[in-house]
């Protein structure tokens, strides 16, 4: 062979090369651009959440203890018309100024197709729950003006179902205040032995 012939070789494996290159770039282009059009025609929107009503079965303030005991309504409403929602995972506890005062209660996975709205109604408790010495302070100076102030958390993991497709898992945070009172300006009804229904219809925060 002539080093003519080597020479044509090397020009015809370099231009296959390029031309692979072009093909792998021009399919990553159409790949993106197909995915971007996509996103902006279904404009997804993240799922609604509201906080309607929380019953109090129990809260006690002892020394740098807390015991309380909740039945918290939520629910969520996707508002979207063409993608549909797989809660694969969805924790909901209670929390008093940054710290968490009830265990976990994990809701079922479930999903949730095109306009829908999910209602779940989870319990929430904690038994002697140690509580720092600055929030057990606050604790009982919000008791003694009559409302207390409690963040309801969920956290979870989300799929997004478009079609046939179906995304990878996103973490989501959703955070809802829930306004406790007690005494001559409770506004909860009593619904059972030492159980206060409140209406509350609060409009959580959602991030993903």
């Amino acid at each position: 062979m002539t080093a003519k012939d080597c020479g044509n070789h090397g020009k015809i494996r370099r231009m296959r090369l390029r031309r692979f290159c072009a093909c792998l770039l021009v399919f990553n282009f159409i790949l993106l651009l197909t995915i971007l059009l996509v996103w902006a025609i279904l404009q997804p929107t993240k799922p609604k959440f509201i906080l309607q009503d929380a019953t109090v079965y129990a809260f006690n303030v002892t020394p740098n203890l807390l015991t309380s005991s909740f039945q918290v309504t939520l629910s969520s409403r996707n508002p979207n018309d063409k993608i549909g929602v797989y809660y694969d995972k969805l924790d909901v506890y209670a929390v008093y100024r940054n710290q968490q005062i009830t265990l976990r209660t994990q809701i079922p996975p479930t999903y949730q197709g095109h306009k829908d709205i999910n209602v779940w109604s989870p319990y929430i408790y904690g038994n002697s729950v140690p509580v720092s010495p600055y929030n057990a302070e606050a604790l009982s100076q919000d008791q003694s003006s009559g409302t207390v102030m409690l963040l309801i958390k969920a956290d979870g993991r989300v799929r997004w179902k478009v079609g046939t497709f179906i995304s990878g898992r996103y973490h989501f945070y959703v955070r809802c205040p829930a306004y406790i009172t007690f005494g001559s300006r409770s506004t909860g009804i009593v619904v059972g032995n030492n159980a206060i229904k409140y209406q509350l219809v609060q409009q959580c925060s959602v991030s993903v």
